[in-house]
């Protein structure tokens, strides 16, 4: 059982799926449907190898511009240049942060759900999201904060010189 997360480009995760006896290329497509229903304007997303296959690049494609995803096996030409283009490769750097993402997740507790059953589990995973999202706009409006003393202790500095 695994926890797949959809990230947006702030670090805050817009979807998530307890996967169940499923394997990544069968949720690929049902699970980004239900994120761009709720996200109209998600423009790029990033899968890695394990969700590839032929029909899950035509259906994505449909509903995003630009779709990063990786083939399996050896690459041919025309996949080559593909991947070899610098929107692709941007998007798979990004790929790195969904990776995080569940190990952030896991670092704050996630790794032990003291609730039983697969609906308790579900229910933990829910709730260590909203808390990880919590954390980041936490962590952002920290930074801002900090932004703002530092201007204002520069314009005292310069005041005072």
């Amino acid at each position: 059982m695994t926890v797949n997360p959809k990230k947006d480009q702030y670090g805050l995760i817009l979807n998530h799926q307890v996967m169940e006896h499923q394997t990544d290329e069968k949720i690929a497509v049902p699970l980004m449907e239900e994120t761009t229903k709720t996200f109209h304007n998600i423009a790029s997303c990033s899968f890695d190898k394990g969700f590839h296959s032929r029909s899950n690049q035509e259906k994505l494609a449909t509903l995003i511009d630009l779709v990063a995803m990786p083939r399996k096996g050896k690459p041919s030409a025309k996949t080559a240049a593909i991947e070899n283009n610098p929107e692709f490769i941007r998007l798979r750097h990004q790929h790195s942060s969904v990776e995080s993402s569940i190990n952030a997740l896991e670092n704050h507790g996630l790794d032990r759900c003291p609730d039983h059953g697969i609906e308790g589990f579900k229910r933990y995973v829910a709730f260590a999201v909203i808390a990880r999202n919590i954390q980041i706009i936490g962590r952002a409006l920290e930074i801002k904060e900090l932004r703002k003393q530092q201007k204002e202790q520069r314009k005292k500095y310069l005041l005072a010189a």
